[in-house]
């Protein structure tokens, strides 16, 4: 079976995806720009199924959350003086999507998405067991690995992006 549509890459998906009230979710909007639909016709479509959505499913963001999303990410600043709050649903949630939206392409989509939450799933559950046997490894083992130890607890951390200034930058030319 040949795909028509073109790849959606899980770099794409994975900065869709925020973790909001400790649970990883992705924004109606979002959803429905990958969709190619508009978020009207992807919220009318949940309304009218409404029972498949539980709050574990779905829900509404808070106006306080709606607000820390429009100040921390450009493409939500068209929500900053809208009355209406976002949805966002969460990997079960999407998976429920593929039930009430019967189009070719989100069906193709709604799979990377899958394919995307769990890949990232794998990544948290190997961090923590790897984490987890260096603790075993460190008490098994006296003092003089701890050095060693504490090494590959900082390659396990994920590095900080580091900031661009914000504005104009100035370089100072050298005269010669």
């Amino acid at each position: 079976m040949t795909n028509e549509y073109p790849l959606v890459h899980a770099e794409t998906i994975e900065q869709k995806i925020f973790v909001i009230r400790g649970q990883r979710v992705m924004i109606d909007r979002d959803i429905a720009d990958l969709y190619q639909v508009e978020t009207k016709y992807l919220n009318r479509q949940v309304k009218r199924n409404h029972e498949r959505f539980p709050p574990e499913f779905m829900f509404q963001l808070t106006s306080a959350e709606k607000d820390q999303l429009v100040t921390n990410w450009h493409r939500f600043v068209s929500l900053k003086h809208s009355t209406t709050r976002p949805y966002a649903f969460t990997e079960h949630g999407i998976a429920m999507l593929s039930s009430v939206l019967n189009s070719r392409r989100a069906i193709h989509v709604n799979i990377q998405i899958i394919k995307t939450f769990i890949r990232l799933r794998e990544i948290a559950f190997t961090s923590r067991e790897l984490s987890t046997k260096l603790t075993e490894l460190e008490l098994k083992y006296d003092a003089q690995f701890r050095l060693v130890f504490q090494a590959i607890r900082n390659l396990m951390q994920l590095p900080e992006k580091p900031k661009k200034p914000i504005g104009f930058q100035v370089k100072e030319r050298r005269e010669v």
